[in-house]
């Protein structure tokens, strides 16, 4: 347990806003947290987050040690595109999983990142790898991570405010007629298969798609989905909802099998825009479309 100790220079903000103020690596949840354990006391009472500071009060914390998740820290070699003191860009790869889960235990994104940062902060007393987002195992492509708490609201609060950019392609079956156009359907579980997302009214929520032709094919499009929402399986499901599944889709793809040189969704997180935590700069970030699906539009041109 590490004590802070503070005495206020000022008067009527509220404490858990005023504390914030006085470290840039705690981040306001984490704060109320402790204030509702009773970590931090006033005068030394114990206080509420409403509690407005006063003129010369004084004010410790006694901030919880960090408690180490349980995840073992692997090498992995991940493909960082960007790094600093707050946020990483990773290039996932196609087939891995981003948490440790029952038949996973091992190889994921949460492995890797353990591995590689030394600096995670804790949120509510628990290290955690500051997964803001998560894109499907086996669709390739930018995912942001957070290092501190102050960063992983940011980006929350932007992936809430539909601010962030999120733009993926896609290698789908059947020849879209439209060279663009928007998929504003709600998503929710498939009743039938509780493994599926499906466009429904019932338990469901509001998720939109915009996409873009970039090419036909004879029997297939490349296309460009951005979201807006960024429900489970969204591209894939809307998609399917449309009458063009993406090629290679495990769950949601065309009942007719192609022998195509990629395993599981042909689909790619190419780029990943947000503004940054700290300097509130826009940050831009593209991954080149991998191997595999290169090969697939290859492939494509010459049915």
């Amino acid at each position: 347990m590490k004590s802070h100790k503070f005495v206020s220079e000022e008067k009527g903000k509220r404490i858990d806003k005023w504390i914030t103020e006085q470290s840039e690596d705690w981040s306001r949840s984490h704060v109320q947290q402790w204030i509702q354990d009773g970590h931090v006391k006033v005068n030394g009472v114990e206080t509420k987050s409403n509690y407005k500071i006063r003129l010369d009060d004084e004010v410790v914390i006694e901030e919880p040690e960090v408690q180490e998740l349980e995840v073992e820290a692997e090498d992995l070699n991940l493909d960082v595109v960007y790094e600093d003191k707050d946020v990483l860009v990773v290039n996932k790869p196609r087939g891995m999983v981003v948490h440790p889960a029952p038949g996973h235990p091992s190889g994921t994104l949460v492995n890797g990142l353990m591995a590689h940062c030394d600096d995670l902060s804790g949120i509510n007393g628990v290290v955690r790898p500051g997964i803001v987002h998560r894109i499907d195992k086996d669709t390739s492509g930018l995912i942001m991570v957070a290092k501190n708490d102050k960063a992983h609201e940011s980006l929350v609060d932007q992936l809430k405010n539909k601010s962030t950019k999120r733009r993926y392609e896609a290698l789908v079956s059947g020849v879209i007629p439209h060279d663009k156009g928007t998929i504003d359907a709600p998503i929710g579980r498939d009743p039938e298969d509780r493994q599926k997302m499906t466009v429904t009214e019932h338990h469901s929520r509001d998720a939109v798609t915009h996409f873009q032709v970039i090419e036909r094919f004879e029997r297939h499009t490349h296309v460009a989905c951005e979201l807006e929402t960024g429900r489970t399986h969204q591209i894939r499901a809307h998609m399917k909802y449309i009458g063009f599944p993406i090629v290679g889709d495990p769950k949601y793809g065309p009942r007719k099998k192609h022998d195509f040189p990629i395993v599981g969704q042909a689909l790619h997180a190419e780029l990943l825009g947000f503004v940054h935590p700290r300097t509130g700069e826009e940050m831009i970030f593209r991954a080149p479309l991998p191997e595999d699906l290169k090969a697939c539009l290859k492939a494509v041109k010459q049915i």
